[in-house]
């Protein structure tokens, strides 16, 4: 009798933590973690238990996140709504989780971000926004965002972004913009991130990294520019890198492999913190004569080339100079020579 008794005692708590659970979700440890992975769903469940801090939304058709979303989710710690063809964050959607520390938006269909996006999100310390459709990255999209140390916006279609944008992300250590239509790398992008150890920035459309950009790296250890538009840098850009030890990565880019090249690069391999990992495979695009082949395999050929290039040009006006002045001296004499017959004659 007293075990029928028991169990009719703790059946209302039991039925009560079944139903906090919402269908067709998962809910494990006490509703802890919660998930609701490829279940179809076109929008975020009610009755998310308020104890929650992992919410699992992946793989679903939810395509607006509303402002009323996660509320009362004060606990959760990680949000994963990956793969949703979500194309809306709504305004105040995310101000209740003060809490979170990872929010994966990857793969969706998100063109922008509301200017509140980041604003309650202070614990925040990773975020993953890549393989969405961005243009631009506003400077009000990533504020009060202090303790970010991951940010993956790579695979979008960003052209532009404001020279503010990342200005509370001082504690940033990977900045991914991996293969969006970045033309440049402009001073003061980068100013506040002393802590950035990972700076990702290959198969975009770059030809030009300005003067400044990269000095105030002083963390950095892996620079990735392959596969840009780069055709030319200059040593100076390189030489504010004052780290440790930088890894940099320069390949897939159409170099036009000329004397000056060769000696930035040649600089670049005597600073002691500076290592170009891919060095032996720099393909020069121009000029023609150079085309297909690797800077490496040119060692000190380009300069030779160059300087004797200019010795010939050197020698030749020399000998067109030398020419004028011995013509000059021998019309002179013959004049002198007619000018002095002719005096005799008289």
């Amino acid at each position: 009798m007293m075990i029928p008794l028991l169990l009719l005692t703790l059946l209302p708590s039991i039925m009560s933590g079944l139903r906090l659970c919402p269908s067709p979700c998962l809910c494990y440890e006490s509703s802890d973690l919660v998930d609701c992975r490829s279940k179809g769903l076109d929008q975020v469940p009610p009755n998310v238990p308020h104890g929650t801090w992992l919410l699992d939304l992946s793989g679903n058709k939810v395509r607006e996140v509303w402002s009323d979303s996660f509320v009362g989710l004060w606990s959760l710690k990680f949000l994963l709504m990956s793969n949703n063809s979500m194309h809306a964050l709504h305004s105040q959607s995310l101000s209740s989780l003060q809490f979170l520390e990872k929010l994966d938006l990857s793969f969706n269909r998100l063109r922008w971000l509301p200017q509140d996006f980041t604003l309650h999100l202070s614990s925040l310390q990773e975020l993953r926004l890549d393989h969405n459709l961005m243009q631009h990255v506003d400077s009000s999209s990533l504020r009060n965002c202090d303790n970010l140390k991951k940010l993956d916006l790579s695979h979008n279609r960003i052209r532009t972004i404001d020279i503010k944008a990342f200005n509370s992300l001082s504690r940033l250590r990977l900045l991914n913009l991996e293969r969006n239509r970045l033309n440049v790398l402009q001073d003061g992008l980068l100013s506040r991130q002393q802590s950035l150890e990972v700076l990702l920035l290959g198969h975009n459309n770059i030809s030009l990294v300005e003067a400044e950009a990269l000095s105030p790296l002083r963390s950095l250890t892996l620079l990735g520019l392959q596969g840009n538009q780069l055709q030319h840098i200059k040593f100076k850009t390189f030489l504010k890198l004052q780290t440790i030890s930088t890894h940099l990565q320069m390949s897939l880019n159409p170099w036009t492999c000329d004397c000056d090249l060769q000696r930035v690069f040649g600089k670049i391999q005597n600073v002691r913190h500076l290592h170009v990992e891919d060095y032996k495979a720099i393909l020069c695009q121009a000029p023609p004569q150079q085309a297909g082949s690797t800077l490496a395999s040119m060692d000190s050929q380009l300069c030779m080339a160059e300087t004797a290039s200019v010795l010939v040009i050197t020698i030749t006006v020399m000998l067109a100079v030398i020419g004028a002045l011995v013509k000059a001296e021998r019309n002179r004499k013959n004049k002198q020579a007619a000018s002095d017959a002719e005096s005799a004659d008289k």
